[in-house]
Parts: structure tokens; C-alpha cells; sequence
């Protein structure tokens, strides 16, 4: 389970389009929430990178030296060797490559083979096109992509349908299970988880290699706590 914190402007908010998020404070008060809540990892997104509009690296680091003791992914416009470079020097556990990274597929394929598990790779996806955030630009076909990802050794994937995202509506399991089917990487869901129901239904995708979840607007508009869904997954 990872809670997410998306950092824009030097707070912590909650994307709406690539012009207006809601604010809910600071990113160090929100960590320090999520880790007393019982977080053992937490998903650091830098949105301004995401949509090109700026960076906040100075806070994300911060923010992971806050969470000593417990584990960050960090995401959001990482897409070449500068970006990487300045998220590995935050100290996360893990990174997670931007979808428009994907159309460097030689350069994924370096920073998969230098940094090996400590890379993640976002399948951001729009039916069936992987779609890269912020542009809005396609970046390919789902499954030809996932297949090279494959073939380079790719260790973990975070899938998200970009309709869902931010919806409440529950997650694409129909997606979920296709990006399932095609690997035996560990895959992360993201979007659309708005009711702990939507949590016990991933639960049921773990035998298949389901091996977490990222809780956003959930639990910034109060749904459900990170408590609750912490006691879902590990019940």
C-alpha cells in the first residue's frame, strides 16, 4: 500500500487538470501523517516535472530524508538521464520512470540495466495506448511495448488508466488483469480506488501477481483512512 503525496508548487495537492490542483498543505506534514499511520511506503510525485511546468527537487528530497525508516518511490517527469540522476541523488528506494521515457527505449534499457530493481516503469493507458502524462502525446501500443519492457528485464510496473485516475470510480481490473496476463513482474494499480471495496477486489488480484496499490484522492477527501485500508490488504 502506498499513499501517495503529489507536490506541486512546494505543496502537497491533488491534481486536477494541468493548470489547477487543490492544495492540502505541506508535503512533510503529509509524510509524517502517512508514516504514523503505519506507511511503509510512500509514493512521491513531483507533478509540476510531470506536466514540464517546473520541478520541486529540492523539496522531494527533503521529503524522502523525512521518511527515513520507511520506503519512497519517487515519480513525476522522469524521462532522462538528468531527471534520474537527480532522483537517485534524493536516496528513495525506488524510481519510477515517466511513460514518455518510453520513447527512448535505449535509454530505458541503460537505466534498467545500471540500476536494475530500484527502477520502476509507469504504463500511463488510454484503452489501449500508452499515453504519456501531462503531454497527452501516445507513446504506443500497450501490449508491443510491455513485450519490449520485457525483453529488457523491466522489474516492476505501476499501471494506471488515466480515466480513472482521480475518479473514485473503482480501478480498471479489466487492465489490471491484461498487464497481469503478459508479465511476472510485480505490478502496482493506480487510479480510480474511491472504496475499500475497491481494495478487496485487488486483493483478490495478488495470486496473479498484484503486489500493491497507490491511495490517492481516497484519502485526501476522506473516503476511508489509511488505517482502514492498511487492515483490508494485510487481513
Amino acid at each position: 500500500m502506498l499513499p501517495a503525496i503529489d507536490v506541486s508548487n512546494g505543496l502537497s495537492v491533488r491534481p486536477g487538470n494541468e493548470n489547477s490542483h487543490e492544495s492540502f498543505g505541506s508535503p512533510m506534514d503529509i509524510a509524517s501523517e502517512w508514516i504514523a499511520s503505519g506507511a511503509n511506503w510512500i509514493h512521491l510525485v513531483d507533478i509540476d516535472a510531470a506536466y514540464g511546468k517546473g520541478e520541486n527537487r529540492k523539496l522531494i528530497s527533503e521529503v524522502v530524508s523525512r521518511c527515513s525508516g520507511i520506503n519512497v518511490q519517487v515519480s513525476g517527469g522522469i524521462r532522462d538521464q538528468e531527471s534520474l540522476t537527480a532522483a537517485l541523488q534524493t536516496g528513495a528506494s525506488r524510481i519510477n520512470l515517466a511513460t514518455s521515457a518510453l520513447m527512448d527505449m535505449p535509454w530505458v534499457e541503460s537505466a534498467i540495466s545500471t540500476y536494475g530493481k530500484q527502477i520502476s516503469v509507469s504504463l500511463d493507458v488510454s484503452g489501449s495506448r500508452l499515453v504519456a502524462r501531462g503531454s497527452g502525446e501516445a507513446v504506443g501500443d500497450l501490449e508491443l511495448v510491455l513485450l519490449q519492457l520485457e525483453q529488457i528485464a523491466c522489474a516492476r510496473y505501476v499501471v494506471t488508466d488515466i480515466k480513472r485516475d482521480g475518479s473514485l470510480n473503482g480501478p480498471n481490473l479489466e487492465l489490471l488483469e491484461q498487464v497481469l496476463s503478459l508479465t511476472g513482474k510485480p505490478v502496482i494499480a493506480s487510479g480510480g480506488i474511491g472504496e475499500l471495496s475497491d481494495l478487496e477486489a485487488l486483493v483478490g488480484l495478488r495470486s496473479k501477481g498484484l503486489a500493491g496499490a497507490i491511495l490517492g484522492k481516497a484519502l485526501y477527501v476522506g473516503r476511508f483512512s489509511l488505517e482502514q485500508a492498511l487492515k483490508v490488504v494485510n487481513s
